[in-house]
């Protein structure tokens, strides 16, 4: 029997930067991401469904950003024509790899998987 989840409705993410306001363009501006007001101006952005791994680790726990993509090169493709350089592609195994600097110099990862994804229940 398979257990009940508890229902969660959402996953915030949240991205600490010296530059937050560059940053919040990124989202808006280069991602297109939809944005709504919480209130004081403080702008909180759409993103795609999300899935949630946990890795073991000998040291402290910390917390990682992958934005995910069905096609690595299609999607550098399209940050580079907003600008954008990503680094070169990684084959990982479980995916192709690259990152993107964010404005203040903090790196986000973007992925293509190749392992089945939890969005997609494949």
């Amino acid at each position: 029997m398979a257990k009940e989840a508890i229902v969660i409705t959402g996953v915030h993410a949240l991205v600490f930067s010296k530059e937050a306001e560059s940053v919040r363009g990124f989202f808006r501006d280069v991602l297109g991401r939809g944005e709504v007001d919480a209130g004081e101006g403080w702008a909180i952005f759409s993103l795609p469904p999300a899935e949630l791994a946990v890795h073991p680790t000998d040291g402290p726990g910390m917390h990682q950003l992958y934005l995910m993509c069905d096609d690595v090169e299609k999607t550098i493709g399209e940050l580079g024509s907003k600008g954008l350089q990503c680094s070169a592609v990684e084959d990982q195994g479980w995916g192709l790899l690259t990152s993107i600097q964010l404005p203040g110099g903090d790196e986000i990862h973007v992925y293509q998987p190749r392992h089945p994804t939890a969005i997609s229940g494949a």
